[in-house]
């Protein structure tokens, strides 16, 4: 399995190997495109020497928001982003020993599970705790019992909602498209 989300080789063999990058990802897609976002856990790997938890939570706040100014950017809103990767990190640190992937491994948990463990995450809505599971689910090797139920509707199959459902070029384009649609609708419904 290798995801496929940023065009960047390096970034996407990051995201495919580290749970915690595709963690951080999965932060920073707001208000940015996806693939800059999913790029950032690349460019603090670089920036910081290693991509760890207890590492990111113990950075001093000033410190880190300059890692996050460094051009190009890691995001859009340096400030903002900076201190919820540090609360995300933060929270997998204490909660789960430093290992993202116990998010979804430990103690082997149904769909249900995973999504109520993500949404209990700072920065984790019910919509991003969703998207995830259906990314878990679809490319990354998830079984659990019911995710496709507790990802709906992200989880559905043949979909191209998300970023669960980029494996290529074109299945991006159709991912971009879905959400030109849903915006055009968006619009349209508050005339």
């Amino acid at each position: 399995m290798t995801l496929h989300i940023t065009g960047d080789p390096d970034a996407d063999r990051l995201l495919t190997d580290d749970p915690l990058a595709l963690l951080l990802g999965m932060l920073l897609d707001q208000q940015i495109p996806m693939e800059t976002a999913f790029g950032g856990p690349l460019k603090l790997q670089q920036r910081l020497g290693s991509l760890d938890a207890a590492t990111i939570a113990g950075y001093d706040p000033e410190a880190f928001v300059e890692v996050f100014k460094r051009p190009p950017s890691v995001h859009r809103f340096p400030g903002s982003m900076a201190a919820r990767v540090q609360s995300l990190c933060a929270a997998i640190e204490r909660d789960w020993g430093g290992d993202a992937a116990a998010l979804w491994r430990r103690d082997e948990p149904d769909g249900r599970e995973v999504l109520r463990r993500l949404t209990a995450l700072p920065g984790f809505g019910e919509q991003k705790a969703k998207i995830f599971l259906a990314l878990l689910g679809k490319q990354y090797g998830f079984a659990g019992d019911g995710w496709r139920e507790a990802s709906t509707p992200y989880g559905e199959e043949g979909s191209f909602r998300s970023v669960a459902d980029i494996t290529s070029a074109e299945s991006l384009a159709a991912v971009r498209e879905h959400k030109r649609a849903m915006k055009a609708a968006a619009k349209e419904a508050a005339r």
